[in-house]
C-alpha cells in the first residue's frame, strides 16, 4: 500500500505493523496520528472520531496488547508493533470475500447483541474493545473489574448497564447463539439473560 498522493510536501515515514493480523506496509505522515492511519489510510472506519483528547473511549484500540485512545497515539509510535481494532474482533475480517460473507462474531460481540448493549452504537467499537482488553488481562471479572475496565469509556446513551451485563455475560458459562457445542472450561458465571421487554427500545425511551 502507497502513500496518499495528497500529502504535499510533507515528509512521510514508513512504518509496518501488523493490523488485525495483516502487515501493512505504509507511510504516513510524522504528525498523524493512529487514529488517522486506520481510518483514512487503511479505511478500518469501526474505531471512531469523536473528542480527539483522549476522554471519551470511542476510538479505542489495543496495541501490543494494550488498550490505547488511538486519538493520543502517533501512528509511527505503532511502527512493528501490532493492532487490533474492532473488526478485528470478529473471526474472518482479513479473509477473502466468501469467509468476510460469514464472519461469526466473538463471544463478546454476541454477548453485546444478547442485552441490548448497542443503543446508537457509536460507542460500542471503543466499549468492545475496552472490553476485549479487561477479558484478556482478567477473564471472570467482578462487577467492580468491568466498571473499572471501562471507566475510559463513555456513552452518551447511558447504556451502561447492558454493558456491563453484557461483558459479565461473554466471561461466564451460559451458552450463546454461535458457540461451540462443547462447554467452556472455567469461570464464573454470567447473569441470566435479561428479559428482553425490560430492555428499552432506544428509538422510543433512549437512555
Amino acid at each position: 500500500m502507497t502513500a496518499p498522493a495528497d500529502r504535499g510536501s510533507v515528509e512521510v515515514v514508513p512504518i509496518e505493523v501488523s493490523v488485525n493480523g495483516r502487515q501493512r506496509r505504509v507511510a504516513v505522515a510524522p504528525h498523524h496520528t493512529l487514529l488517522e492511519f486506520l481510518r483514512d489510510d487503511l479505511r478500518l472506519t469501526g474505531t471512531k472520531e469523536c473528542c480527539l483528547v483522549g476522554e471519551c473511549g470511542a476510538c479505542t484500540v489495543l496495541l501490543d496488547g494494550r488498550s490505547v485512545d488511538s486519538c493520543l497515539v502517533l501512528a509511527i509510535e505503532a511502527d512493528g508493533g501490532e493492532v487490533v481494532t474492532v473488526e478485528g474482533l470478529a473471526r474472518g475480517e482479513d479473509a477473502g470475500e466468501e469467509a468476510r460473507s460469514a464472519r461469526r462474531l466473538s463471544r463478546l460481540q454476541r454477548a453485546f447483541l444478547r442485552t441490548g448493549a448497542a443503543q446508537c452504537g457509536f460507542c460500542i467499537p471503543g466499549q468492545l474493545v475496552s472490553a476485549e482488553a479487561l477479558l484478556r488481562r482478567t477473564p471472570h471479572p467482578t462487577r467492580a473489574e468491568v466498571e473499572e475496565g471501562l471507566a475510559g469509556n463513555l456513552c452518551r446513551c447511558a447504556g451502561y448497564e447492558q454493558i456491563m451485563q453484557a461483558v459479565l455475560l461473554a466471561a461466564g458459562e451460559e451458552p450463546l447463539p454461535g458457540d461451540a457445542a462443547a462447554p467452556r472450561s472455567s469461570g464464573v458465571g454470567g447473569p441470566a439473560r435479561p428479559d428482553p421487554a425490560a430492555i428499552p427500545d432506544a428509538s422510543v425511551a433512549p437512555q
